[in-house]
Parts: structure tokens; C-alpha cells; sequence
């Protein structure tokens, strides 16, 4: 199962705009350079009331699929 790690920072501003349904999805970049168009909502359990802040772990699928986001910091 192929994984990319990666940081993430969002204002607590950019993260409203989801809720307000201006953004759907999140572009980072990996640690490799590769960039990955996530949906928001996999980056949702994460936020908290200063925004979104960390270091992650993605698991996708031999085919690419999402499985599973970890934060690991």
C-alpha cells in the first residue's frame, strides 16, 4: 500500500470556507514533491479551533483510492 507524508497548515479562515461550501478539496505536496488534490473531509477530524496544523501520513490503495490519513506528529 503505497504512503505519502506530508504537512499540512490551514487558517482557521481557509478551513470556514468549507463549512461555508467555497472549498471541497485540499491540494498538499509530499515530502517526494508529488502533489495530491485530497477532499476536505478527510482533513475535517483533524481541525480544531486554530485551523488545521501537522504532520500526516496518507495510505491510498494500489490503485490510488483513498484509505486511511493518519496524523503522525
Amino acid at each position: 500500500m503505497p504512503q505519502y507524508k506530508f504537512n499540512a497548515v490551514l487558517s482557521t479562515e481557509q478551513c470556514l470556507g468549507y463549512y461555508r461550501g467555497e472549498i471541497k478539496y485540499v491540494l498538499v505536496t509530499t515530502d517526494e514533491g508529488l502533489r495530491i488534490q485530497l477532499h476536505f473531509r478527510h482533513l475535517q477530524p483533524f481541525v480544531d479551533a486554530l485551523g488545521l496544523r501537522g504532520r500526516f501520513r496518507l495510505s491510498v490503495t494500489e490503485q490510488g483510492s483513498f484509505q486511511r490519513l493518519e496524523k503522525i506528529n
